[in-house]
């Protein structure tokens, strides 16, 4: 028996690992590394500057943070064994890993997605109701958001690896990939993969879906409030506030949809759908920390701060 098919002593001849077949991207191992460093470097600098500085002990920043985060935890989930692959040929991954890695990506995305909700209200309560502001937006709020996000996402995207893990996967093992996603793994499936990937559209279509409609609606709201203001000035800096959000819900939601355009297009993985899964779990955790300080002044100097430069 092949080292890269190892079976149990089961009945059904089941696989007992799976081997992530990516020799063809090796070229993509120091970019990949420098982004995943990068992403950790800023991500931390921001809570670092978040928690030195008390002019930034706001709902904004908070969110921020909390965001910061989450994208370390995204990042991390994939980025150690994919430069492991490629640097050390660590291509093994046992059925439990891989189940677990599903999990974590789903979950991690997941809470993302919901944390740029509570970042839209929070810009909907600040422009459209200003004055009740301090009495809606508070930390206690904060908190109780942010644990509502992480068990809704920790509990709602437990049906996905649990459905991949009740599938029976007797004779390939081969995943023409460099991370375990639920339809690359269930694609190796000997049985029906549909509850899989009905269950995986529902559970974005309930949990993403809904998350980006509402963030929709609050953009809606603000807009409507915006251009009913009488100062020009006034509307362009309301409008400001909302610039850096803006760029990375669409960056983050089109990757989404293109990414699931291709997984239903497309028959066979191509470098293409491969690249695009990678850089959405990582291009997020570096892109955040950049935007917010090129577009908000007041965590841009208190980076200088941090940092000790004077400009």
């Amino acid at each position: 028996m092949s080292a890269s098919l190892k079976v149990s002593n089961s009945s059904k001849s089941q696989v007992s690992e799976f081997i992530l077949h990516s020799s063809w991207q090796h070229w993509l191992a120091l970019p990949l590394a420098l982004l995943y460093l990068s992403a950790i470097g800023a991500n931390i600098l921001i809570l670092i500057t978040i928690c030195q500085d008390p002019c930034l002990q706001q709902p904004m920043y908070l969110f921020l943070g909390i965001l910061s985060v989450v994208d370390m935890g995204l990042a991390t989930t994939i980025m150690p064994k994919i430069l492991a692959i490629f640097w050390f040929d660590a291509k093994v991954i046992s059925l439990p890993e891989c189940f677990a890695q599903i999990y974590a990506i789903h979950c991690f995305v997941g809470m993302e997605s919901g944390i740029f909700l509570c970042m839209a209200f929070d810009r909907y309560v600040a422009i459209c109701h200003p004055l009740r502001y301090p009495s809606i937006v508070t930390n206690s709020l904060i908190l109780k958001a942010t644990l509502f996000m992480v068990l809704r996402n920790g509990l709602f995207v437990v049906p996905v690896p649990v459905l991949a893990a009740q599938r029976n996967y007797c004779s390939r093992n081969e995943i023409e990939h460099c991370l375990c996603s639920n339809l690359g793994v269930t694609s190796l499936a000997c049985d029906d993969r549909r509850p899989n990937s009905i269950c995986q559209l529902v559970l974005a279509w309930l949990g993403m879906g809904s998350d980006l409609s509402l963030i929709i609606l609050s953009y809606t709201l603000i807009l409507r409030s915006v251009l009913r203001l009488n100062s020009a000035e006034a509307a362009s800096k309301a409008l400001s506030t909302c610039s850096s959000h803006l760029i990375l819900i669409l960056f983050f939601y089109t990757v989404v949809v293109v990414i699931s355009v291709s997984h239903l297009a497309e028959t066979k993985t191509t470098l293409i759908s491969v690249l695009l899964n990678v850089l959405h779990n990582i291009i997020p955790p570096s892109l955040n920390p950049i935007v917010y300080a090129l577009r908000t002044r007041e965590l841009r100097a208190s980076f200088q701060k941090v940092l000790c430069l004077d400009i």
